[in-house]
């Protein structure tokens, strides 16, 4: 996958972002996309040749891995990280329809342009929407992998022995995981980071709502009695 490519989408957005949502982007690419890039696909690069049974049966070690390990890591990262970026797209295609919005009304009233390549858009009105329902939509989907991955896997630590009884496997047959301590460690620290991730969506759009209120409030308040 073209990780610079999201990078450079996300870099946009970034841009119209709070500072909690600067951090949050840091976080997501440093200690998410980099460590997965970087350190985790060379973890499990081997983890079906790698792993070994107790029996030579054709087919049973290709079944049993199957049976423990129906979706690979690498790729349920891979899917959560896309799925978690994805309701950024909103925010960038609600900035580009109004900087669309914005070239628009310039050119009818003859105005110069370029400024609005450096513009940054406050998150009010329509924007403050749609900026408060990706996060909403980002913290559902981290809740959703989370629990994906527990059900899937049976727990966060990963075995050093499985067993099987499965077709074509002649009876209970031990399988043997490669670097399974290592394997753990990077599991946990994965499952850490997409917490911390959560934990920083929920603080952001805590903060928002709480700036919402707060600027109603005061809107409310300034209105003269009569």
């Amino acid at each position: 996958m073209d990780w610079g490519a999201l990078q450079a989408i996300l870099g946009g957005v970034n841009k119209h972002s709070t500072s909690i949502g600067k951090i949050w982007l840091t976080v997501l690419f440093i200690f998410r996309v980099m460590i997965l890039v970087v350190a985790a696909e060379n973890v499990w690069g081997d983890e079906q040749q790698d792993f070994s049974c107790n029996t030579l049966q054709p087919g049973c070690k290709n079944v049993c891995y199957d049976e423990h390990f129906p979706l690979s890591h690498i790729r349920l990262w891979a899917l959560q990280l896309i799925f978690v970026s994805t309701p950024a797209l909103l925010v960038a295609m609600h900035v580009a329809f109004r900087r669309h919005k914005k070239k628009q009304e310039c050119r009818l009233k003859k105005m110069d342009i370029e400024d609005l390549k450096m513009q940054r858009f406050h998150i009010e009105g329509p924007l403050w929407w749609t900026y408060t329902s990706s996060i909403f939509f980002r913290i559902i989907f981290e809740v959703a992998f989370i629990y994906i991955f527990y059900y899937i896997y049976r727990g966060y630590q990963m075995p050093r022995v499985v067993r099987c009884t499965a077709f074509p496997c002649p009876n209970t047959v031990d399988c043997f995981i490669s670097r399974p301590t290592e394997k753990t460690v990077f599991t946990v620290f994965m499952l850490a980071v997409s917490g911390v991730c959560m934990f920083l969506n929920v603080l952001e759009l805590s903060y928002l709502v709480i700036k919402f209120c707060t600027k109603k409030s005061r809107n409310i308040n300034s209105l003269p009695i009569h």
